[in-house]
């Protein structure tokens, strides 16, 4: 589970007594700020006259819900939103609505929580380039993910200290970005005691998960060694932080579990997994997530892809990188390169494992590695979803691991179903995902803590 953050304190400030100063056009300049605050003061007044009572509650009546629990849809649902959380939800006979909310009709849509990437990055690249980590580039992206619906990122590994601020400061009704929770460096260790060091250092600052590589990169690096994860898995389960672990192979994979990991960050690739890896994974109660769309971005770009024509991509990709990402050159540096083409033969299997582990039950949650380059974030988090549907999940399962479950995984306690008490961070489709996930791409409104944010077109 997270740990508990405590608010940065707000800062306030007093204005001083101004002191007796020039004149302008024979005005005291003291008597012209009287002035001015007496015309700002009455501007002030008309418009809150005209601006809606403030903290009244929001409804959004008439629309098809879908908590997020992976229970059934409740059509002709009332969503009441007050102070950012949710106060009520139901069908429409069993809810309320107070006498002073604002009613808003969704008639004919789809209302579901906002998605949760349970495995991504933020704050370090600015178009194809790493190096940008900033408060800066990190809000740009927060609100890029949100504009795709995307509200909450769990960002595993290379988050500075600006990641840290943004996620202790998220727990707020102003909130109009996407959440933000962050794991610190990847750590690396060589030997068992420079891994609990290192894990130490990483508790002090407060994170959300530690995260390690268990991957030699198709046979390119060293590998870390089991004796070294096993005392780092040990040392964060003395701090309380959940293990996230980076692994491909099947083998590495079922150490890991037993190890302690907390968190499969990525798909098994090299063989289809079996019975003895789901009952461990059952056993355990260790989540996984498929992150197929991070084996897509390794090959994809050996010739154009076919997102590259889809309008819900381009109305916020960035011409100068798709041009880069076109550049023959670049495109047949792709197409030679062994890692890249291995990565895609690993797809398929990615995929048949992700079927095999839901069929038996295991949990998946919906996170796909963006934030490096040409991983798109927003879009890659729609693209995941759909190649999932293409892998053999339903739309429920899919929107339960991109909701509810995620959270439960992610250890999320108030967002990720529509359920009193939550922030109220959801979605308006206009067209329904349980027929097809591809319906995502329907997105009208995304609201974070109760307030609809604006929608690139």
């Amino acid at each position: 589970m997270l740990n508990s953050r405590t608010l940065e304190p707000m800062m306030s400030t007093r204005a001083s007594k101004p002191e007796p100063g020039p004149s302008v056009a024979g005005l005291p300049v003291n008597n012209m700020v009287t002035e001015v605050s007496r015309i700002c003061t009455l501007l002030t007044c008309l418009i809150l006259i005209a601006m809606p009572a403030a903290g009244a509650p929001t409804a959004l009546t008439d629309v098809r819900i879908i908590d997020g629990t992976g229970g059934a849809p409740v059509e002709n649902g009332v969503l009441v939103v007050d102070g950012g959380r949710i106060i009520a939800v139901g069908h429409a006979d069993n809810v309320t609505i107070p006498d002073d909310a604002e009613q808003q009709s969704l008639a004919g849509k789809t209302l579901t929580p906002g998605f949760i990437n349970s495995h991504g990055h933020a704050g370090a690249i600015r178009g194809l380039e790493s190096g940008h980590y900033s408060r800066q580039n990190l809000l740009r992206q927060l609100d890029l993910y949100a504009r795709y619906g995307v509200t909450t990122v769990v960002s595993l590994g290379d988050d500075e200290s600006e990641g840290f601020a943004l996620r202790n400061q998220q727990n707020t009704p102003t909130l109009d970005r996407a959440r933000l929770y962050v794991a610190g460096p990847v750590l690396s260790a060589r030997t068992p005691e420079e891994g609990r060091t290192l894990v130490d250092t990483t508790a002090g600052l407060s994170p959300d998960f530690i995260k390690i590589r268990v991957d030699d990169n198709l046979g390119r690096t060293p590998k870390m060694s089991a004796d070294v994860y096993q005392a780092i898995s040990k040392r964060a389960d003395h701090h309380g932080i959940p293990l996230a672990v980076h692994t491909y192979y099947l083998q590495d994979t079922k150490d890991l579990v037993r190890a302690g990991a907390d968190f499969i960050a990525h798909s098994v690739r090299d063989v289809h997994v079996d019975n003895e890896f789901v009952d461990l994974m059952l056993a355990s109660n260790v989540c996984y997530t498929p992150t197929l769309t991070r084996e897509l971005s390794t090959y994809v770009y050996e010739s154009e892809p076919d997102f590259f024509a889809d309008p819900f991509f381009l109305r916020e990709a960035d011409p100068a990188v798709l041009a880069t990402l076109r550049e023959p050159e670049r495109q047949q540096r792709v197409r030679e390169s062994a890692a890249a083409q291995q990565y895609k033969a690993s797809l398929p299997i990615a995929m048949a494992n992700v079927k095999m582990l839901t069929d038996a039950g295991v949990q998946i949650a919906m996170g796909t590695d963006s934030g490096p380059p040409a991983r798109f974030q927003g879009y890659f988090e729609h693209l995941e979803m759909w190649m999932m549907q293409d892998a053999g999940m339903t739309p429920m399962q899919i929107l339960h691991s991109a909701t509810g479950g995620a959270a439960d995984c992610m250890g999320l306690s108030e967002t990720g179903t529509l359920t009193v008490g939550n922030w109220a961070d959801m979605l308006v489709m206009g067209e329904n995902p349980l027929e097809d996930i591809r319906h995502t791409r329907s997105l009208e409104q995304v609201w974070i803590a109760g307030k609809p944010i604006h929608l690139a077109r």
